[in-house]
């Protein structure tokens, strides 16, 4: 079954740093644009970063949402078949729950995605 499965997530002290993994589970994430998104209590899905699929020239792009920008790196290792986030500098504003994503296309809607991971925790204390 083809699954996405998130981890690295815990509990950390402002200023301090996380990396998230996501593993492709009979899905080959290359060839598909990846977004990372989180959910904090009592709010929205919100996109956090993305990377295209590279295309023919294998060249990915990234983009990050502005409370992001700076802190937070998204990349992907072909061989292993993962999607990483390292995120330093985290504030409390960054507690959320955090969900790696796959899209047949950087601009699909942010539902739409093909395959979604259950889901890592990230709480930061102040």
């Amino acid at each position: 079954e083809a699954q996405l499965v998130e981890s690295g997530g815990g509990v950390v002290q402002s200023g301090e740093s996380l990396k998230l993994s996501c593993k492709g589970s009979e899905i080959t994430l290359n060839t598909y644009a990846m977004k990372w998104l989180r959910q904090a209590p009592g709010k929205g899905l919100e996109w956090v970063a993305a990377i295209n699929n590279g295309g023919v020239t294998g060249t990915s792009s990234t983009s990050y949402a502005e409370s992001v920008k700076g802190r937070f790196t998204i990349t992907r290792d072909r061989a292993e078949n993962t999607l990483y986030l390292q995120m330093d500098n985290l504030g409390p504003e960054d507690t959320a729950t955090y969900y790696c994503a796959a899209y047949a296309y950087l601009y699909r809607p942010l539902s739409d995605w093909k395959w979604r991971g259950q889901g890592t925790q990230v709480t930061v204390s102040s």
